[in-house]
């Protein structure tokens, strides 16, 4: 799974062969989520709420590069790193 960014600890990635809708994949420590890119809604798992505030920031903030890599992605060619949350 490609990390497509990293910051304050969490570590963002998305799969090659993933399904619809667009969405990326977070961790910090032993928590793990999956958010709709175009919604911003959470589809599995949970993150406590300081780290859940930071990453959905920055899936707001970087939404256009998101679907880009997600299109990518799609071509299973490298995703293009996104700047972390300064």
């Amino acid at each position: 799974m490609p990390e497509i960014s990293r910051f304050y600890g969490i570590i963002v990635s998305m799969f090659y062969d993933e399904h619809n809708p667009p969405h990326f994949h977070a961790r910090y420590g032993e928590y793990k989520i999956a958010i709709d890119i175009n919604s911003l809604r959470i589809l599995e798992g949970r993150f406590p709420p300081r780290a859940l505030g930071l990453i959905m920031e920055w899936a707001f903030l970087y939404k256009n590069e998101l679907l880009k890599d997600w299109e990518i992605m799609a071509q299973n060619l490298p995703p293009e790193k996104i700047e972390p949350l300064k």
